[in-house]
């Protein structure tokens, strides 16, 4: 391992590492924080990765779940490996003590399949533990931010003066000591060119 790799795992001064490497010249490729709903190989910079690469490259990624993020992506970015034969490799996480995950090899492809399945698991219990919590938190009323200031009786009350009177919303402001958003709010179904709120 070279003191560049050593960087990388250890989690030394990054920019040294990219800049040792660089020296090296590895080329480097760094994409953007991008949604997770974008497939690795429809990505920014492996459109510049899949102009470059030559039988016997590496590619090399820092964790392959920040490549990757599921079973499905793993398998597309490997045969996109082995058609070009390019190696693959991790510098951390659970699949960086291979030397190719690009490898066709059963125990190879064994082995990432139980790993991502793990992890892919992992995430999907994640997102319905948070379901879970956002429907509690909806039923006691607590998700969405904080309620609305003016409410209830206030509310109508707002709404009535505004409607009757011909109250300003600075003066129905004033007169229930909230915003003149607040009272926008309450009243936003009854102005013109006005999205509603979600209630």
């Amino acid at each position: 391992m070279d003191d560049a790799d050593e960087d990388l795992h250890t989690g030394g001064d990054a920019a040294d590492g990219f800049a040792a490497l660089a020296a090296a010249g590895v080329l480097l490729f760094e994409d953007p924080a991008t949604t997770s709903k974008i497939p690795a190989l429809e990505r920014p910079a492996f459109a510049k990765v899949a102009a470059a690469p030559h039988p016997g490259d590496v590619l090399t990624v820092s964790e392959l779940f920040r490549l990757c993020r599921d079973l499905v992506d793993i398998h597309a970015v490997r045969d996109w490996c082995q058609a070009r034969g390019v190696a693959l490799r991790v510098l951390s996480g659970p699949l960086s003590n291979f030397h190719d995950l690009a490898a066709n090899d059963a125990t190879t492809a064994l082995l990432i399949n139980v790993i991502t399945a793990v992890v892919q698991f992992q995430r999907d219990l994640q997102n319905e533990l948070t379901a879970e919590g956002i429907a509690a938190a909806e039923a006691e009323g607590r998700y969405r931010g904080r309620p609305p200031a003016l409410d209830g009786a206030r509310r109508e009350e707002a709404r009535a003066a505004f409607q009757d009177q011909g109250a300003s919303i600075a003066a129905l402001a004033r007169t229930h000591g909230v915003s003149r958003a607040a009272v926008r709010t309450a009243l936003a179904d009854l102005l013109p060119n006005q999205a509603q709120p979600d209630q």
